[in-house]
């Protein structure tokens, strides 16, 4: 970890502390108990902030703070999950194909490729419509999961096609080891650091394309997320009533994470290539 810290670039620093901190009122602060954010008039309308009510209260009677911290879980949630299979998805799918060849590999890099040219946006249009405003936050994490495997597939082809030509490879195929096999013991550490700053930047785009829907008014209506806290305010006309501590926080919030996961993102980049530079 020292040795780490000491070679940390500024952007990995800053982005792992916005991060971590984004974690923390996710995953740590959302957990001390509350009333449900989401009910309507639990307490007095528009309240200014106050100690009681860091963010003051909506239109509705709902605790500002909490409902943000609620969203902020929820929008974390969904993109790692999305995150996580379209990670583990592409790895094993462009892997397979990389290393198989043949008609498996043409097969799977045409399905991949159909992914990769179908607009998602009607799709997940589509979809958000047919769930009728009763989604889950897995449900929503799943929809989106279905177009976040394609281009992972796609890089991590290229990986296993140049490394299927290695001799530690065909050693390992004439001890008897099979195809996936292989994959898994000796290709697949080569791909886990590849593998972590594609989760991270899956992360963001999930986050990103579930808030671009909620904006839009197309993400569940049941679902707290940033984007829904967006679009609920916006909606109840919190700018013309002047309402900024209401809209605000979740545009600050979303705003403030991004840059964190792209500093992390492209702080840990360069901290890898410094890392093989060596």
């Amino acid at each position: 970890m020292t040795s780490f810290l000491k070679n940390a670039n500024g952007r990995l620093k800053a982005g792992l502390v916005i991060t971590l901190f984004f974690l923390f009122l996710g995953f740590v602060v959302y957990y001390i108990p509350h009333a449900n954010p989401f009910s309507y008039n639990t307490y007095p309308r528009r309240l200014a902030p106050s100690f009681g009510h860091f963010f003051g209260t909506t239109s509705m009677g709902q605790d500002v703070f909490w409902l943000l911290i609620e969203a902020i879980h929820n929008s974390l949630v969904i993109g790692f999950i999305v995150a996580l299979i379209g990670t583990v998805v592409g790895v094993f799918v462009g892997l397979l194909a990389g290393f198989s060849g043949g008609l498996l590999d043409r097969i799977l890099m045409v399905i991949t490729d159909t992914f990769v040219v179908i607009p998602s946006l009607p799709i997940l249009i589509l979809m958000t419509s047919l769930m009728r405003g009763s989604a889950t936050v897995i449900l929503m994490a799943l929809v989106l999961a279905i177009f976040s495997w394609a281009w992972p597939s796609r890089q991590i082809r290229s990986l296993a096609l140049s490394l299927k030509e290695r001799d530690f490879v065909y050693t390992a195929w004439f001890s008897g080891e099979g195809t996936v096999q292989v994959i898994i013991t000796e290709i697949l550490p080569y791909a886990l650091t590849w593998s972590l700053s594609n989760f991270m930047n899956a992360t963001l785009s999930a986050i990103a394309s579930e808030s671009a829907l909620a904006v839009l008014g197309l993400s569940p209506a049941n679902l707290i997320s940033l984007g829904n806290m967006i679009q609920w305010a916006r909606e109840r006309n919190a700018i013309f009533t002047n309402q900024w501590n209401w809209i605000g926080p979740p545009i600050v919030a979303t705003i403030v994470l991004f840059v964190g996961l792209f500093l992390l993102i492209t702080g840990y980049n360069d901290y890898l290539s410094m890392k093989r530079g060596r």
